[in-house]
């Protein structure tokens, strides 16, 4: 068995697998390692100015030739500047968060460019298909920083009901046995973010990737649901912080003033007690750091081995009957 979806050749890529556009987290040595192992290597661009974000550009392309793609943040103050600079380095394939890309779609079209929003629900998702993107990512309430409200395995198959562009799954999938339920929900493809963190090609602080392996199941909390955006990161004594706060009826504006640059804070200078480490609810699953190469293929492997076995069961049914 292959996997190999309609995305694949939509995005040009050898599996349907992208690595989660992480601000701080997602630089150019971890996208270009990803799109050589065959799946599609995001950096993430977050509130970074444009030539930040070019530097970043230059390291994929250094390092291979392989698709790759930016992670627009449309809130960013810098995102007119990035947008201009991601037309001009001819980056093949952006994906986008914190917004509605339809009115760059026509800029992004005549330079070649294709789109891939995330989109938390069925209304977003259909918004997205009319303004014409080429896939969109479903990312469900189980992933690591900011989150929606449904759960994957809820928004996947009444998504892919919905809509015929092709659909990423995104949050709490991190094996085969992840991808593999994915893809039978209805799902194109996967979209991966936590399981990259603990990469060797990953540039995050080791204290960063030694708090997601040290993590157990219900580590992964969600701080700033009174603010209307909140964000699941493992809990230390900034979500502890958070909690309180929120408890108290804080404003909304004391909450993100605590919370501000503290993703940099873990992810860049390894302050894992007082910085926002953002991480998914499977980080409980992650217990050693491989190669991008391995962990895909592992993926891949056990993903053929589970849907084999799955048709198997099927075929075979039971023996007593």
């Amino acid at each position: 068995m292959s996997i190999n979806t309609k995305l694949c050749s939509i995005l040009d890529i050898k599996y349907p697998i992208l690595q989660g556009g992480m601000a701080w987290v997602a630089t150019g040595e971890l996208a270009a390692a990803v799109s050589k192992a065959g799946g599609l290597g995001i950096i993430g661009s977050g509130n970074a100015p444009a030539d930040v974000v070019r530097k970043e550009i230059k390291k994929v392309k250094k390092a291979t030739d392989k698709p790759f793609a930016v992670n627009l943040m449309l809130l960013s103050p810098y995102i007119e500047d990035v947008i201009d600079m991601v037309i001009e380095e001819n980056v093949p394939i952006v994906t986008t968060g914190a917004g509605n890309p339809g009115k760059y779609i026509d800029r992004f079209n005549k330079a070649g460019i294709k789109v891939v929003p995330v989109v938390p629900s069925v209304a977003l998702g259909r918004r997205m298909e009319r303004v014409g993107v080429d896939a969109m990512i479903a990312e469900g309430h189980e992933a690591g920083g900011h989150i929606g409200r449904l759960t994957t395995m809820a928004l996947i198959p009444q998504l892919a009901n919905k809509v015929d562009t092709p659909i990423i799954a995104a949050g709490g999938i991190a094996d085969g046995r992840g991808m593999a339920a994915a893809l039978s929900l209805g799902a194109s493809g996967v979209q991966i973010g936590t399981r990259f963190v603990c990469s060797k090609e990953c540039t995050a602080a080791d204290e960063f990737k030694k708090a997601i392996l040290k993590s157990r199941d219900r580590d992964a909390v969600v701080t700033g649901r009174s603010t209307g955006h909140p964000v699941r990161n493992l809990k230390n004594k900034l979500t502890r912080k958070l909690d309180k706060l929120e408890k108290e009826g804080v404003s909304k504006e004391k909450i993100e003033e605590l919370g501000s640059g503290k993703l940099r804070l873990a992810a860049r200078e390894g302050d894992v007690d007082n910085g926002s480490v953002m991480a998914g609810q499977i980080s409980g699953m992650i217990n050693e750091i491989l190669p991008v190469s391995d962990i895909i293929n592992n993926i891949i492997k056990e993903t053929e081995e589970v849907m084999l076995n799955n048709c198997d069961n099927i075929v075979g049914g039971n023996d007593n009957d």
